[in-house]
């Protein structure tokens, strides 16, 4: 073989491009995404029915242990921990891929925004918001929230801050290289000045508001998605977003 086509052998080797994963989610993503399918396999395949309905008794948020604490074990004291822990629980296996889907998609540019810890912190945080709707909402009755779908929504209105801007370019002032520098945070008002992150923000909410007006179109259709809960995370997301960002030195 000539020395020719030696090098052009070597060439091709030091050429070819390098294979790219499929999936390339975010280690913290990844990890609370399983988590979610995992608590849900639990609920389906291991436990029974008596052990599932004390999971819910003892981690869904139930406001009304706020004006009535003997309608639970635990009295008030579950309130302390279950506007967080209701997140991980869902109602059913349609309900946690849908919510599961929803998180990898906003949750990837979070974490990659901000890191595993905020993303996490967020997510509690808008879980929270969400929890503290569904209450005002529907307090005195009785009722029951399970579901990702506050802390998701959170994660939605926080990143519609930013995955709608431009992607700004900087120059390295010794090389003169040019430096991709992410996309800016907008502020409201320039997030309502964007035609893509005004429609989209107004359309989500206008979707989730009308939800508690479906039965006078629908007579006898039952109202079974926490519209509260997603309202009250979404916005909490959008307007807390600043909090999390890193300070300039």
């Amino acid at each position: 073989m000539s020395d020719d086509n030696k090098t052009k052998q070597k060439q091709q080797v030091t050429t070819a491009p390098e294979r790219q994963p499929i999936f390339n989610l975010p280690a913290a993503v990844a990890a609370i995404a399983g988590l979610f399918l995992a608590i849900q396999a639990l609920q389906s395949f291991v436990l029974n029915e008596s052990i599932r309905n004390e999971v819910l008794v003892w981690l869904a948020f139930i406001p009304y242990r706020l004006i009535e604490n003997a309608a639970a074990p635990g009295g008030i004291w579950p309130l302390f921990w279950t506007p967080f822990t209701h997140a991980f629980l869902h109602a059913g296996w349609e309900h946690v891929i849908f919510n599961t889907v929803w998180f990898v998609i906003f949750g990837t540019p979070i974490a990659r925004r901000y890191g595993a810890a905020k993303l996490l912190i967020l997510f509690l945080l808008s879980a929270l918001a969400g929890a503290a709707a569904f209450a005002v909402t529907t307090l005195p009755q009785f009722a029951l929230l399970v579901g990702a779908s506050g802390g998701v929504a959170g994660l939605t209105g926080a990143a519609v801050r930013f995955i709608f801007q431009p992607i700004q370019v900087g120059i390295d002032p010794e090389t003169g290289e040019r430096i991709v520098l992410g996309r800016r945070l907008a502020t409201i008002g320039e997030v309502l000045r964007h035609p893509t992150a005004r429609i989209f923000a107004i359309v989500w909410i206008v979707l989730n508001g009308i939800v508690p007006l479906l039965p006078m179109f629908m007579p006898g259709m039952a109202v079974e998605i926490a519209w509260q809960a997603h309202i009250g995370g979404f916005l909490f997301g959008f307007f807390a977003i600043p909090l999390f960002e890193r300070r300039q030195p």
